[in-house]
């Protein structure tokens, strides 16, 4: 089942292009351009996360976040053109999980939200434990764990990232900007090669056979993907 993800946005132009993007990636999305329906779509569409715009008709971000908090802990980026350090700081303190500001590229936005709801345990092909289990690949997510063939392997945190982004995405050929998006969170200066190799080093580390993987395999011209 796709994850759900609530918009709250007044301006249109936005909350489409933002919708659009989303349903792209396989998630299902809903759209809220004030307060009070905002309110209404978070009890009937139960999303798995919100982005939520801060200057809004009605009730403002702020009390949007606070009465979302009181219902459900859902995680919730901020969507906004206030750009000011105070205004960051204060939104991650009053409990939003993200903070991006317009404009903003809709890469980083999907790897934001990707980011997130895998903090928040939630992502997709993660099943209800917080496991990733593909042949004798294990991994605890929320301990930050992976057994292989039994055996504890210790990985860098972005190694850790790399496979389990791999493995939610498992079938599906990830490109390298795709990967650099969700996993270095879409940085411009990042070299194409680092996610190369990223997946040689992994490979050391989770196949029988590193010059002959049965899991993480290259798709020529395109990137990579996960075989369970």
């Amino acid at each position: 089942m796709p994850e759900r993800i609530l918009i709250v946005e007044d301006e249109r132009s936005v909350a489409d292009a933002v919708a659009y993007t989303l349903r792209q990636e396989g998630f299902e999305t809903q759209t809220a351009a004030d307060g009070r329906s905002a309110l209404d779509q978070f009890e009937s569409f139960a999303p798995s996360l919100v982005i939520l715009d801060l200057m809004l008709p009605g009730l403002s971000g702020w009390q949007l976040l606070n009465a979302f908090r009181r219902r459900r802990d859902v995680p919730v980026i901020m969507l906004t053109a206030r750009a000011a350090e105070a205004d960051r700081v204060a939104g991650i303190e009053m409990g939003a999980d993200d903070y991006i500001v317009k404009p903003f590229s809709m890469r980083e936005l999907v790897a934001r939200v990707r980011m997130v709801l895998r903090r928040a345990g939630g992502d997709r092909g993660e099943d209800a434990g917080g496991l990733l289990v593909a042949g004798e690949i294990r991994m605890d997510l929320a301990g930050h764990e992976l057994r292989v063939r039994g055996e504890p392997v210790n990985l860098s945190p972005k190694e850790f990232d790399l496979l389990a982004y791999l493995m939610m995405h498992a079938g599906r050929v990830r490109s390298r900007e795709q990967i650099i998006a969700a996993v270095w969170g879409d940085e411009d200066f990042l070299d194409q090669r680092t996610v190369d190799v990223h997946v040689r080093w992994l490979r050391q580390k989770v196949e029988e056979d590193p010059a002959d993987p049965a899991h993480i395999l290259t798709v020529r011209g395109t990137g990579y993907k996960f075989a369970g």
